[in-house]
This record gives structure tokens, sequence and C-alpha cells, in this order.
């Protein structure tokens, strides 16, 4: 299984800002739209960073309220991990695990085309073994 199965069922719509956006307005976006992370493009194309829940609340505790009037490109993951739409879920889980990251986008010829959470790659690993599971008992039952 791989990460077009994921994006097949969610979607490829994703949110975006612009590394000048400030952060407290890319907060408002991420509680409007109830997501963990957003994707910043340069330019409103290349992908040039990503920004968590958790990187706005290390700046915010680092640099007070002030830090809400601060471009987004102070705080973003500007080394960006991405996969693309054949990436298997087994590896997507891998660079997550290994990088500690909940959320990597979906990249294919340098364009933006999805983003994956660890919540994605979990419901559609659950959905697997279930299925397998089913495929077990009946071919017991047959």
């Amino acid at each position: 299984m791989n990460i077009s199965s994921i994006l097949a069922d969610k979607g490829t719509n994703v949110i975006t800002a612009g590394p000048d956006a400030p952060l407290g307005a890319v907060s408002k976006t991420l509680a409007d739209n109830r997501i963990g992370a957003i994707v910043i493009l340069e330019g409103g194309e290349k992908v040039c960073g990503i920004v968590s829940e958790r990187d706005i609340v290390r700046q915010v505790a680092a640099r007070g309220g002030a830090a809400l009037d601060e471009p987004i490109s102070v705080c973003m993951t500007k080394k960006v991990v991405s996969c693309d739409r054949q990436s298997t879920i087994d590896e997507v889980m891998g660079i997550m695990t290994r990088h500690k990251f909940r959320h990597i986008p979906v990249i294919e010829g340098g364009n933006l085309i999805g983003i994956v959470s660890i919540g994605d790659v979990v419901k559609h690993k659950i959905e697997q073994a279930e299925r397998e599971a089913a495929d077990l008992k009946q071919y017991i039952a047959g």
C-alpha cells in the first residue's frame, strides 16, 4: 500500500502560507482548519518550509507574545523531508518515526500534491490489518 491510497481517501488539498505570514495568523489558520501543520511556499509555488503546532509553541515559549507578530519563517523547519505518491506507507511511517515529526508533504516534480499525517498512516495500517484478519478468517472458514 502506498501514499497514493491515502491521498485517494483524504484528497490533495493542502493549507499553505508564505514565509512572511505572521506567526499569529498561521496559528489561527491551524486552529480554524483543525490541522497540526502548514506547508510554507516561496512565491506560492516552491516548498521552502513546514511549521507545526509544536514549532509555534516553542517560539512563543522562547519569545513570549511578541513572537505572534514575527514572520513564520523564524520558526519553520527549512529542511523539509518529503515523500511521493509511490512511497509505501511503511517507508513513510519509518521516516516519521526516525525524524520525530507527524506530518510529511507529498511532492512530485517539485510540486506540492498533498500532505500526510501520522493519523492518516495509522488509519490505513489499521484498515490493512483488519482486511488481512478478515481474509484469514474467510480462508480458514472456507
